[in-house]
């Protein structure tokens, strides 16, 4: 006759193995992509500094409220706030191949706004959170 100490480690070991197959390969990261939806690259707002020095033809976007983009914003940033960012073409954006630098104001925003312009067919979209990591230089009103 088996004692429950003889079914402990078999269950153990079940239990973890079902664990395992639960969590593992179910993460995705921003830069990947499925068939559904397009991608972006993520980076810092220092890397995005040193990409801003050496590119050309690229457009800054700050995905902030209008209030939010009168107080402080990066020099040349174009506003279109995450919240009007949908399924429409976006005006201000009409090169869907163009490189665009997005934040916001801490990096939520910034990242939903990414991934909605990857799904509207952007193909050239860096996150790089927000305006409170920023090094760079700001300037206030439109």
């Amino acid at each position: 006759m088996k004692t429950k100490r003889h079914y402990a480690i078999p269950t153990f070991f079940g239990l973890l193995l079902t664990l395992f197959l639960f969590t593992g390969c179910s993460q995705t990261t921003a830069s990947q992509s499925d068939s559904k939806s397009g991608s972006y690259q993520q980076i810092s707002s220092k890397e995005a500094e040193a990409m801003m020095e050496e590119e050309e033809d690229y457009l800054i976007l700050d995905v902030r409220t209008p209030e939010e983009y009168e107080e402080a914003h990066i020099p040349e940033a174009v506003n279109v706030p995450n919240e009007t960012i949908g399924t429409e073409e976006i005006p201000e954006l009409p090169d869907k191949e163009q490189l665009i630098f997005v934040y916001c104001r801490s990096g939520n925003r910034s990242k939903q706004a990414s991934q909605k312009l990857a799904d509207l067919g952007y193909t050239n979209i860096i996150e790089f959170g927000g305006i409170n990591d920023w090094n760079g230089d700001t300037v206030t009103g439109r």
